[in-house]
């Protein structure tokens, strides 16, 4: 089998649109939540969001793409620029039937669906944009990924809730590691900070209503009452370890284990016994040949509701047995807010960052963790740790269940 290693990643996040500054945010515990601006939620209840800020447009875009993609094209895209930039892929020299994209996302282009119905609603159904179709399909991410670089493998988008972009990730490094593709460009991307989507979610009382952005986002504290929405981008640029050498590249991290399953529980509570999160993880760790002694860290799904955080602590106990409290665990959401299909591709590089730094991020504004969650929670501040395994857990509605394990890179010359 191929070993499949990481050289390049790409973020647009609410805590930094480039590497420097999202590792930054990360180490320092930087709050990314704040008032909705991007439209009025009064009515809605709702009050904070993790919004993407200062997003360089320009770098890669004109005004007008923005009339022709919605914004969780444009993110996925940037991001995957950013990662092939930072791997210094140079196109002419790789087969592109071996170069593939698999980006996932949650919704895709619910703005632009919302602008559309209410343009049909008021104006008549003639004026509906003949981009209407193209701009809000999911798939278009990846498929406008690949129109932009010139990747003609294997392109596929992952619709699996808030799983999405862990999924895309774990079937990208499967993709090469059984000899399909060469490179990969692999993660998700989301953008809903839009009335109908905080309306939605709040509907179903899974967003925190909370004013205070500093307790809002409150992943293991006992006060934590939803998630807050998030947006942006993460992809990695994967490549096979012989591909990764050949062409002399900088190799960030390793890929080494993919597990995923199903809780067929509930359409959107978790199996509070957290057996399904559970086995994803012992997939995970039985595909890498690691015991759970060997994971010095998780980043959990944590995303601040009362029903995941709970079961999930359940789950992760289930999945590294009895010395589960040697294992640091911390929820970036705590700074980011919930980025759904995005979520996985994110955290994703908050994993190797915490990796190749050697050190675990906080969960940020916890005051009282819950004393049912017995893990050992990194809180407020960033500690310094040496460990060479770190797993991302994604949990989405439908039971979906995605966990990825990534091991530190040193140079094996």
């Amino acid at each position: 089998m191929t070993r499949v290693v990481i050289t390049g990643y790409g973020i647009v996040s609410p805590i930094g649109n480039d590497a420097d500054s999202f590792l930054d945010s990360l180490k320092t515990g930087k709050n990314g939540i704040g008032p909705i601006t991007k439209f009025d939620a009064s009515q809605t209840g709702i009050h904070v969001a993790g919004e993407v800020k200062d997003f360089p447009l320009e770098k890669y875009f004109v005004k007008k793409d923005l009339k022709r993609m919605d914004l969780f094209s444009i993110y996925g895209i940037h991001a995957a620029l950013d990662a092939m930039e930072m791997a210094k892929l140079d196109l002419e020299k790789i087969d592109q039937d071996r170069f593939g994209v698999m980006v996932g996302s949650g919704i895709g282009g619910l703005p632009t669906i919302q602008e559309q119905v209410t343009r049909m609603n008021e104006k008549g159904p003639k004026r509906v944009s003949p981009l209407f179709v193209p701009m809000s399909i999911t798939n278009m991410v990846a498929g406008n990924i690949a129109l932009r670089v010139g990747a003609k493998g294997i392109c596929t988008t992952t619709v699996t809730a808030c799983a999405s972009g862990t999924h895309s990730i774990g079937e990208a490094f499967r993709n090469i590691k059984h000899g399909y593709a060469d490179v990969m460009l692999a993660g998700g991307s989301e953008s809903t900070i839009c009335e109908i989507g905080i309306a939605g979610f709040a509907s179903l009382t899974a967003l925190s209503t909370s004013e205070d952005p500093n307790h809002a986002s409150i992943p293991f504290d006992v006060d934590r009452n939803g998630f807050v929405m998030g947006e942006g981008a993460g992809v990695l640029l994967l490549e096979s370890l012989e591909h990764a050498l050949a062409r002399k590249a900088t190799i960030l991290g390793e890929v080494v284990g993919y597990g995923a399953n199903c809780d067929a529980y509930h359409m959107t509570a978790p199996n509070p016994d957290g057996s399904g999160a559970g086995k994803a993880m012992k997939l995970a760790m039985k595909e890498a040949n690691v015991a759970p002694d060997e994971i010095g860290y998780i980043n959990a799904h944590g995303t601040s509701t009362p029903a995941n955080d709970k079961s999930e602590a359940v789950a992760i106990r289930y999945g590294l047995g009895e010395n589960y409290l040697n294992t640091y665990v911390s929820s970036t959401k705590s700074m980011t807010g919930h980025l759904l299909g995005a979520a996985g591709g994110v955290e994703a590089v908050a994993t190797l960052l915490a990796l190749q730094h050697q050190f675990i991020p906080p969960t940020i504004n916890v005051s009282q963790q819950d004393p049912e969650i017995t893990l050992n929670v990194v809180k407020n501040q960033a500690v310094d740790a040496s460990f060479d395994y770190a797993m991302s857990n994604s949990l989405g509605f439908g039971g979906h269940n995605a966990v990825i394990l990534l091991k530190r890179w040193e140079d094996e010359a």
